[in-house]
């Protein structure tokens, strides 16, 4: 059944999905203004895929009989033992998330790595920024309260050799990761539901996928403890990571289908006392190339 499906509607449902609106909201705002449910969930629908797989949007027109798209989870690359090997080094899955499909892992960075990661992360800290999903350009991020920055692969040796046991523990090679990230989030500092995967709406990503293949995996290592607050959360798995030193968390939304799983919705929830660092490798389909 092909129903007419306006632009300037199609256009608010992408503005509103792109800021980082529920797609459940999105669908009772419609329907708030007279269209029928089962059509205003297939219109979000629509447009979620669109920017979620870059499928073409719709062009004043919807095909309500046309399947959705699905994202089937590949096998986890951290394999099924309970303990993983970095070298010398015992890692130990302390639990798994089937959506997205993830891992907790312990004994990931020793206390004295974590202190040097911050310390030279500390006097290149600057406000954090993302990539804007509608032009695809780095800005400041009105969703994160944080501080950042980067190192380059392989910038110092504890990097190196950091990015070295992340390799061994993903089975994915080093050079696929982007650059180390240290984040710092003071009191009160906090990072709203996000993807970590580009979305293909715009030319800058699809140029950045086109050189190193679109993000599939994220790892965050915990470089303190935090004294209230500052979970890693997944609101649509019902699930959250309480951040401990050393600790590590590993999520993938990328399989071989070339699909993203929009499971990986995720936030860093607002740090209630104490501050927060993390580290956070992404890792893509190919080698990491900058423009």
């Amino acid at each position: 059944m092909i129903v007419d499906f306006a632009n300037g509607v199609r256009d608010w449902i992408a503005q509103n999905l792109m800021r980082g609106c529920q797609p459940q909201a999105v669908v009772e705002e419609l329907a708030g203004n007279g269209l029928e449910d089962q059509l205003a969930l297939a219109m979000v629908q629509a447009v979620s895929n669109a920017l979620l797989y870059g499928e073409p949007m719709p062009q004043g027109k919807l095909d309500l009989a046309a399947p959705p798209a699905r994202y089937v989870p590949d096998p986890s690359r951290l394999g099924r033992m309970s303990v993983l090997k970095a070298g010398n080094r015992d890692v130990p899955v302390l639990a798994r998330l089937q959506r997205p499909c993830a891992a907790l892992l312990g004994n990931v960075v020793d206390a004295q790595e974590c202190r040097q990661l911050i310390a030279q992360a500390r006097p290149r800290l600057a406000a954090s920024t993302v990539v804007d999903p509608i032009t695809g350009l780095d800005r400041v991020a009105d969703h994160r309260s944080s501080a950042g920055m980067f190192f380059k692969l392989m910038e110092t040796p504890l990097v190196a050799h950091i990015e070295q046991r992340i390799a061994a523990l993903t089975g994915l090679p080093m050079e696929h990761g982007e650059g180390l990230q240290i984040l710092h989030y003071p009191t009160g500092a906090e990072s709203t539901a996000h993807y970590d995967y580009l979305m293909p709406a715009n030319q800058a990503n699809q140029s950045s996928i086109a050189r190193s293949g679109q993000r599939i995996a994220t790892f965050i290592m915990y470089l303190n403890d935090v004294d209230a607050g500052g979970e890693t959360t997944f609101p649509h798995a019902g699930w959250s990571v309480l951040p401990r030193r050393g600790q590590a968390f590993f999520f993938e939304y990328g399989n071989a289908d070339g699909r993203t799983d929009p499971m990986s919705l995720h936030a860093g929830a607002k740090v209630l006392a104490g501050e927060k660092w993390i580290a956070t490798k992404w890792i893509r389909e190919r080698r990491f190339r900058h423009a």
